[in-house]
């Protein structure tokens, strides 16, 4: 559970199949504990459903709660 927040904390945002090959551990113990900290209401959790070739493929995106990423760095837009 602690890998899944890590990589929350540091990347903004991810879909479960993402923080899985990112940390190493299976897709069912990542939905496990995103499902345990969203229960918490450490992680807001949306589910999405992508199409690869053609076929509908379930997936979880995930943000951590309260977090907002910092800007991108570049120039700022005039008022």
């Amino acid at each position: 559970m602690d890998g899944v927040l890590q990589y929350l904390r540091h990347h903004g945002q991810g879909f479960d199949t993402e923080i899985a090959a990112a940390t190493g551990l299976t897709i069912e113990k990542v939905r496990l504990a995103i499902t345990n900290l969203s229960a918490d209401g450490g992680v807001l959790v949306c589910r999405s459903i992508q199409f690869k070739e053609g076929q509908p493929v379930e997936a979880m995106l995930c943000r951590v709660s309260g977090y907002i990423p910092p800007a991108s760095p570049g120039r700022k837009p005039k008022r």
